[in-house]
């Protein structure tokens, strides 16, 4: 949930957050001289699949020189953001667009500013023993076979990364050189030994030997048994048919701590330095980008060794508490997770946040979606899943490649007004650089199959990411039938609700209301699989979609993939392990509280003092998945929490 994007696998010194905090001064600043200014929060789109607080998505496989390219144009396109933060001021959504409109607790609300820093928002896993994953130990675990066919430290920096990229090059016969030469710099009999063993290890099918050249030693790289060795090279190259002992676990589980990255860019850059595939890692949960997040992640046959040996090359992750287990995790698996946060510069009397803090802790939040699940565009995720869910294709074509109001990247408006020109795939995708957004998929898949086939053409975009858009409608309808049930029968169960037995949803009867509250009702997400509430929200759920031009009783759809099912979610929410602190502090800076890292490094928190300029609110609670951390802030504060709105907070304080 952030526009400051860090360099996924670039070894040089990273933006800091005290260079993320001074950039966006600077460019706070430049919103000062502009009327309506404000900041973007960036906040992104949560996968449907997954339905966490935590966004998802999925990866795309893409060349290097693409990824990178993509990195230094968003660099490049940094001035750009104030403008982008103005724009958002007038085009960006706000909670009632969403249907986000009810509160559930009698104080008075307060101000306070969410994620001012990234690392006021701390995200705990917590797995389905209900442990919270910390990361408190770097130790490599001893078993009967340490260090098996493992690359020594030294191995992986021995190689320039342009040797690397020449030895991967002759290794897959990408080129026509039948041997790559290294010179020694430094040249002794250990030093061409660490070579010769880098070399093998990291590039097996290749052999290697010393030759003198003018006088230099050289390493020689070359394929001992020619092409027919490429299916071998393929087979060691692949981590899952690498010898492995027998007495270890297949899966090296791990804790990632990450800073200012999300589940899915961690994983790729893991993947890159390992020089794996993605797809062998697994998770139970995907965590926030615009925060500190604590998580457990496996991995198929790699060791302990190596993935601690990235705690020295990687800038904002952290790898440690490994072990070795037989199975992998699975998507869903955890309990929840466990949240720090900090509202800074909080307006709150003492009173007022002690009522706030107990009634979140007694009575609870309702359970919306968040802003996140409907994007941060003029063009909310929504409305693409309501002309999916159509059949109306020429529409979600239009949505998604249209000019759109707002600031976005520049090459992304050079796309669209190209397109709005020429209706031409070929010519829009010319003015994309980068062609792995949703954008550039598309417009792939209309070169691919013509503009007559927008079904396949559609198809082209990962089904994650399709998925998201119906589901974000579904979430929009949800949202809003929530609203009225509340605004209708307010906080007691009533006859006609639904609540769940077991797996079921079944209606309360008259005279069975007394035995329910209101932390039992559920209510359903529109699918052809569930059953409504008896009494006026029922109705209120099929005027809706009929003002959609859509069926309440037809929600299947000719493609199987957006045909909806249904689901159902509690309508009020109350969070476990509730505790606060209110704290004074001057500089806006310092953090207020210690994370996992800075207790292993022994870095100490700074004195606070006892009256500074500044208040803020300390909180911590714990989730069960699929439920939004920031919708009980919201409820808290008792404040708009879209960007918007935020923005206009920042801007305020500034002044």
């Amino acid at each position: 949930m952030e526009t400051v994007e860090m360099n996924s696998v670039s070894l040089k010194r990273p933006r800091s957050e005290d260079d993320v905090a001074n950039a966006d001064e600077i460019k706070r600043q430049k919103i000062l001289e502009k009327p309506k200014a404000g900041n973007d929060s960036g906040q992104s789109i949560e996968n449907p699949a997954e339905q966490t607080e935590d966004t998802k998505s999925e990866i795309i496989p893409n060349e290097e020189s693409e990824e990178q390219e993509e990195e230094e144009l968003e660099d490049s396109d940094e001035d750009g953001d104030a403008e982008s933060f103005a724009d958002m001021m007038k085009h960006g959504l706000t909670e009632s667009d969403v249907g986000i409109t009810k509160f559930v607790s009698s104080h008075k609300g307060f101000s306070g500013i969410l994620k001012e820093r990234y690392s006021d928002f701390v995200v705990h896993e917590i797995g389905k023993d209900g442990r919270v994953s910390h990361l408190d130990d770097f130790s490599v675990p001893v078993d009967d076979e340490v260090n098996f066919e493992d690359p020594s430290e030294e191995t992986f920096t021995v190689l320039s990364d342009e040797d690397k990229q020449r030895l991967e090059e002759l290794q897959l016969f990408k080129n026509k050189e039948t041997s790559v030469a290294i010179e020694v710099i430094e040249d002794t009999k250990e030093k061409r030994t660490i070579i010769h063993q880098a070399v093998k290890s990291l590039f097996p099918g290749l052999e290697t030997k010393t030759e003198d050249r003018d006088g230099k030693k050289y390493i020689i790289a070359y394929h001992a048994a020619g092409k027919k060795a490429l299916a071998k090279v393929r087979t060691a190259t692949d981590p899952r048919k690498h010898s492995w002992p027998k007495s270890r676990g297949s899966y090296c589980h791990f804790v990632l701590y990450k800073e200012n990255k999300d589940t899915m860019d961690a994983i790729n850059v893991l993947s890159k330095f390992l020089r794996v595939k993605p797809n062998i890692f697994s998770y139970m949960g995907t965590k926030d980008k615009r925060a500190i997040t604590v998580q457990e992640i496996a991995v198929l046959r790699i060791t302990a060794q190596r993935l601690a040996h990235l705690n020295k090359c990687l800038m904002n992750f952290k790898l440690g508490n490994f072990s070795y287990k037989n199975h992998p995790l699975k998507l869903g698996e955890l309990q929840g997770n466990h949240f720090t946060v900090v509202l800074r510069n909080i307006t709150g009397t003492d009173d007022q946040i002690e009522q706030a803090m107990h009634s979140l802790r007694e009575i609870g939040f309702i359970n919306y979606y968040g802003m996140q699940r409907f994007g941060t565009t003029a063009v909310p995720t929504y409305q693409i899943g309501r002309a999916i869910l159509q059949n109306n294709w020429n529409e979600v074509m239009d949505l998604i490649l249209k000019p759109r109001p707002g600031a976005e990247k520049g090459y992304l408006v050079k796309c669209r007004e190209e397109w709005a020109k020429t209706k031409d795939p070929a010519a829009a995708l010319k003015k994309l650089p980068v062609k792995r957004c949703v954008e550039g998929q598309l417009l792939r898949g209309l070169l691919k199959y013509g503009m007559k086939n927008i079904i396949s053409a559609f198809g082209i975009i990962p089904r994650n990411n399709r998925l998201m858009y119906i589901h974000s409608y579904q979430s929009y309808v949800w949202n809003n039938m929530v609203s009225k049930r509340i605004e209708e029968y307010g906080l007691r169960a009533v006859p006609g609700d639904l609540i769940l037995k077991g797996a079921t949803a079944v209606h309360i009867e008259e005279g069975d209301v007394d035995n329910y509250t209101i932390h039992d009702v559920v209510m359903p997400l529109p699918g052809f699989d569930v059953i409504y509430p008896k009494h006026k929200i029922g109705e209120a759920y099929k005027e809706m979609l009929v003002a959609d031009n859509l069926d309440i009783n037809n929600m299947r759809h000719k493609i199987r993939d957006y045909s909806l099912s249904g689901a159902y979610r509690k309508i009020i929410i109350r969070p476990q392990n509730v505790n606060w602190e209110v704290v004074a502090y001057d500089d806006p800076k310092i953090p207020l509280f210690t994370t996992d890292l800075d207790k292993l490094e022994g870095k100490p928190l700074p004195v606070l003092p006892t009256d500074g300029k500044f208040r803020a609110l300390k909180m911590e609670f714990s989730l069960p998945p699929s439920t939004y951390a920031t919708m009980a802030i919201r409820e808290v504060l008792k404040m708009d929490t879209s960007i918007k709105n935020q923005t206009q907070l920042n801007t305020t304080w500034l002044r």
